[in-house]
Order: structure tokens, then sequence, then C-alpha cells
């Protein structure tokens, strides 16, 4: 089960390292753009975003979340419950359940937006500092779920 957890420890750091990078410096990069290029690069980014190897990192980890909780579940194997079943909740909800309910519902918002429009100056600077939000937090729940994974490893 060692080999399991380890890629699901990966995964999730992997995953942390992306949203890492947004909170750190590609939203500050957007944020000093003219607000028609911010919101127009950020429009690009968020269809990108959908490609395979994306969704292979961020949903494939939550795949490997769900395994590694019942993995930690059945009595004949040694991984251990409690950080396996925390890493796998902060995961699930921290990274992907936030993304749905916090970030999405903002990048569909701001896919509706004309960035030439005049009142789009203040939405996009609403969107900034709420989507950054959201993102914290996505960072900070996936590199804590690598953490738990970690200690998973050493505590089996």
């Amino acid at each position: 089960m060692t080999p399991l957890v380890f890629a699901t420890a990966i995964g999730a750091a992997l995953v942390s390292g992306i949203f890492y990078a947004f909170s750190t410096f590609v939203m500050r990069a957007l944020g000093r753009l003219a607000p028609r290029e911010g919101i127009a690069a950020m429009q690009s980014i968020n269809i990108v975003v959908i490609n395979p190897l994306f969704f292979l990192a961020f949903f494939g980890t939550g795949v490997l979340c769900v395994a590694t909780i019942t993995a930690s579940l059945l009595p004949e194997t040694e991984v251990s419950l409690i950080p396996s079943l925390s890493g796998g909740i902060l995961y699930l909800i921290g990274c992907i359940g936030v993304t749905m309910v916090g970030n999405v519902p903002l990048n569909e918002r701001l896919a509706k937006l004309n960035p030439d429009d005049t009142e789009t100056e203040s939405l996009w600077s609403l969107y900034l500092a709420r989507w950054t939000l959201w993102n914290h937090v996505r960072t900070v729940a996936s590199l804590a779920a690598a953490a738990f994974f970690v200690i998973a490893i050493g505590t089996a």
C-alpha cells in the first residue's frame, strides 16, 4: 500500500504547487495588468486549464485519496488510518470541494464578462480578491493533505 499512499502524496503536492504559483505570483501579475487585459488573460487561462493533464493531476489525486482512505479502513492493510483519512478529507473538501463551490462559480461569472466594458474594472477587483482567497485555501489544503500522506507512509 505504500506506493498508493506515495502516489497520493505526490499528486496532492503537485496540485498544491500549481495553486501556490497562482497565489504567489500569477494572480498578482494579472492584477497589475489593465483590467481588460487581466480579464482576457484569466478567461484564457480558465479555458486552457480544462485539459487531460491538469484533470489527471487534480481529479486523479481525488481518486487516489478515495483509494487511500478505503485502504486505510481495511483491517488487513498497514495504511495509517488517521493521517490517511485526514489527508483525504482535506484534499477532497479543501481542494476539490472549494474549487467547485468557490473558484469555478467565479470563473463562470468571469467568462460572461466583456473585458472592454467599463463596469468590469470593479468586478475584476472583486474577482481577484475572492478567487485568490479561495485559491489560498486550496493551496494550504492540498499541501496539508500531502503532508498527512507522508506521515501515513512514515507510520505504516
